[in-house]
């Protein structure tokens, strides 16, 4: 054996020679080993390559050089991009003698992006993109415009060639293809003419299915959110999406949807006026096996658009000149989604898009430029690279703004590029604004409360998110990020400069010394150091509330009237309104697996109230603590007490009224228990009906006074008589236990409200319109959907 093993290696080592070597040429490489230049070969990959090409477009405009970009979702699953950029230069290229078009779709980091002064802040930077594409599309056209010709070429897995395409307006992967002999310059050939004055890009691919696996699925969802956030940071520049899967219907003004701002608009003679429809949150739905209701929400949006501004010649002339013809053919077919996207606010109008609840402050913004040095590899005369101490300029652009919510949301962006894992300008901005905070804090912590002998009032960044929303940019040329997919900005020299600027400007806000912030900064530091003492409040409530044995129920409320441990999974929570239906609830119950804990009227509407108010505010702390899984940022559901917690309130306004209330609560800052579907409402009897005669001592429940009226009108129709005193239930203590039982607490015999949130956004829009501060929106509501109002709705 062990000759065996000696002769098999011998054959190896004589067979492993240079021969055996591979040489990947041109976008060969990239075929074989895609996922090291687009991540994967999935939904991710596919939806990478259309940002590649896009990102180019964009660098455009960041040039000054673009203001129009259309992307076109072809009904043959091919895609296109058009701009009104440069166009790609079509000249020869000396140290190849390949045209611009050729270099830049054939060749690896190759392009204008390299030190060159055509570009300062761009977000395609390695020069692969657009090559990268092209190698792994089974097919690929380019056409430019430039010097008042369109010139074309076409490419068939990263090689040039010609297509023979039997229909030159329907083409075709599959078409006959003549590629370039190796060796042979590649033709750039005119196909047309096009105004002097407009010069642009468009190119139109065809993934290649050899690359990308069953599962790619292109999202049009992820490509509007691209659009709509690359519009907001390049402030002026309009995106078009066209989707041709959708059938044209030949009716402009129904089939469109714009997203511009009435700035932008007037400027590119393009007016939007939008009406949202506002729907109910919660509807109720059966649920057949269990015979419990579902209460949920259902909203649709609607969207009315129309009206033109007039345009001023300065505009109208912008718009001539931002047009080819090709692309003004593009635009004149009408087809059910095509979408539009200009801002001019830039990030401020970012942050506002953003925000949702009751904001706390304005929009703060922190903007500026600051210069570093940074040594890098340049290209020289002689084409050699040399290592060179190069001056930058980094330019920040922040806005910020404080809502009434625990949840954060912070977009990074460098040079318009989505950095999702953050990098050196997050952590200089969070690191400056954390301190300015703890600053404030220490020099105000008598009028804010704030012990500073106790260790654990120290101000924690999770504290300063609290309700934050940001977008944060820097715009950098060449910077460095980690990896091609450019999740995180490397940069060293970005930080200091980021700090700095936040540490001045922020700095001058949160002390309220710049003029008009002194009443905003006071709003947010109350709201930052209630989100400590909250934290601080539900990490010892966390502690006391878990119940890990039936010894820890002595820790809870005395008026809480607990059921027997061991019984989590089906564990029901009820929040009863007033003492004396506790009573007659305490005999009704099966202690087994039905807690009780009553509550006293109307608790605190905590939409409008402070953390420190809730803290203090004895039933929302008692719900809080019962419940047993904390609040706010801190919630964790798994430790929650219960699987079910309902509301059992009175039939009426009031018992509505305090189940509104209870909600706002769950919704704010037990939000995952609404999420998940454990919060019911019940759903007590209005009437009692007494049958006589023959089946007299049965009884017959009704909800409402409609169902009344019919139910004695059925009864009438059958014969069935019953006594005319109709008892009607004026609140849950006017039951006897086994009438509150079998109606309202048996799950064998009563009915359950589950409420539900369908859409998260729309409720977080609701909640503060229906219950915050803000009086005049919430009359404006009342009043503009008066006319839809429909009592069926109303659960009383």
């Amino acid at each position: 054996m062990r000759d065996m093993a000696k002769a098999v290696k011998t054959t190896q080592d004589e067979s492993y020679g240079a021969d055996s070597l591979t040489v990947l040429e041109g976008l060969d490489a990239v075929r074989k080993r895609p996922g090291m230049y687009i991540g994967t070969t999935d939904s991710q990959g596919l939806m990478h390559c259309l940002w590649e090409i896009i990102d180019n477009s964009v660098d455009e405009a960041l040039a000054g050089a673009c203001n129009d970009i259309t992307v076109i979702l072809h009904a043959d699953n091919s895609i296109e991009v058009q701009d009104n950029g440069r166009g790609i230069p079509v000249d020869v290229e000396p140290k190849t003698g390949l045209t611009g078009v050729e270099v830049v779709l054939t060749k690896l980091h190759a392009g204008a992006k390299f030190g060159n002064a055509s570009y300062n802040a761009v977000g395609g930077l390695h020069g692969v993109g657009s090559s990268v594409v092209n190698a792994l599309s089974s097919r690929l056209d380019v056409e430019v415009d430039r010097g008042g010709k369109t010139y074309r070429m076409e490419f068939h897995q990263g090689h040039p060639g010609t297509y023979e395409d039997s229909d030159p307006e329907q083409p075709s992967p599959t078409a006959p293809f003549k590629r370039t002999r190796k060796g042979r310059p590649t033709q750039l050939r005119v196909v047309g003419t096009a105004p002097k004055s407009h010069t642009g890009t468009r190119i139109r691919y065809w993934a290649d299915p050899e690359i990308f696996n069953e599962t790619a699925q292109f999202s049009y969802e992820q490509l509007i959110d691209r659009v709509r956030q690359t519009s907001f940071l390049v402030p002026g520049l309009k995106i078009t999406v066209i989707d041709e899967h959708i059938e044209q219907t030949g009716d402009p003004d129904q089939d469109q949807f714009l997203e511009v701002d009435h700035q932008a608009a007037a400027e590119q003679n393009t007016f939007g006026n939008e009406l949202d429809a506002v729907s109910a949150l919660i509807a109720p739905e059966q649920a057949a096996e269990t015979g419990e209701l579902a209460d949920g929400a259902e909203g649709n949006e609607l969207a009315e658009l129309g009206g033109e501004a007039e345009a001023n010649p300065q505009a109208a002339a912008s718009e001539a000149l931002s047009l080819s013809a090709s692309s003004a053919d593009v635009q004149s077919k009408s087809h059910k989604r095509v979408e539009e996207f200009l801002h001019t606010g830039g990030v401020v109008d970012f942050v506002d898009y953003l925000s949702s609840g009751e904001p706390v402050s304005d929009i703060w913004h922190i903007s500026g430029e600051e210069t570093y040095e940074e040594e890098t590899q340049k290209v020289g005369p002689d084409g050699e690279l040399h290592a060179q101490k190069v001056a930058r300029v980094c330019g920040v652009d922040i806005a910020l703004r404080w809502v009434n919510d625990y949840d954060s949301v912070v977009r990074s962006f460098v040079n318009v590029v989505a950095t999702p894992g953050g990098g050196m300008h997050v952590d200089g901005f969070m690191n400056a604004m954390t301190r300015q905070v703890r600053k404030v804090v220490e020099a105000n912590a008598r009028r804010l409360k704030v012990n500073l002998k106790d260790p654990h009032s120290k101000i924690e960044r999770d504290d300063v998110l609290a309700g934050l929303v940001a977008v944060i940019t820097v715009r950098i040329a060449e910077p460095q990020f980690q990896g091609q997919t450019k999740d995180v900005l490397g940069t060293a020299q970005v930080k200091p400069i980021v700090t700095k600027m936040t540490d001045d400007q922020f700095g001058q806000m949160i002390t309220g010394s710049k003029r008009g912030f002194k009443e905003q900064a006071g709003r947010v530091m109350e709201k930052i150091v209630g989100e400590m003492h909250a934290r601080v409040q539900a990490r010892k409530t966390k502690e006391v509330t878990r119940r890990k044995n039936a010894l820890e129920s002595a820790s809870m409320p005395a008026k809480l009237s607990d059921c027997m441990p061991g019984n989590d999974d089906v564990a029901e929570l009820f929040i009863v309104e007033g003492d004396s239906a506790l009573g007659t609830a305490k005999a009704a119950r099966n202690s087994a697996f039905q807690a009780l804990l009553p509550i006293r009227g109307k608790i605190l509407n905590v939409q409008k109230a402070s953390i420190s108010q809730i803290l203090g505010n004895k039933e929302c702390a008692s719900i809080i603590q019962v419940v047993g899984a904390g609040s706010g940022a801190n919630f964790d559901i798994s430790q929650s007490r219960y699987n079910k917690v309902v509301m059992m309130t009175d039939a009426d306004v009031d018992g509505a009224h305090i189940r509104i209330l209870l909600l706002t609560l769950f919704y704010r800052y037990m939000r995952p228990l609404i999420e998940e579907g454990h919060v019911y409402a019940a759903v007590p009897p209005l009437h009692r009906i007494s049958l006589t005669g023959k089946r007299k001592g049965e009884y017959i429940y009704t909800y409402s006074d409609d169902e009344l009226e019919g139910k004695l009108a059925d009864l009438g129709k059958q014969g069935i008589t019953f006594n005319e005193d109709i008892q009607r239930y004026k609140g849950l203590g006017e039951m006897d236990a086994d009438q509150l039982a079998d109606t309202t607490m048996d799950p064998r015999t009563r009915m359950l409200r589950r409420i539900r949130m369908e859409d998260a956004e729309e409720a977080a829009r609701v909640f503060p319109l229906l219950m915050g501060d803000d009086v005049p929106p919430r009359k404006q509501f009342i009043v503009e959907n008066a006319d839809d109002f429909d009592r069926s709705k109303i659960d009383t």
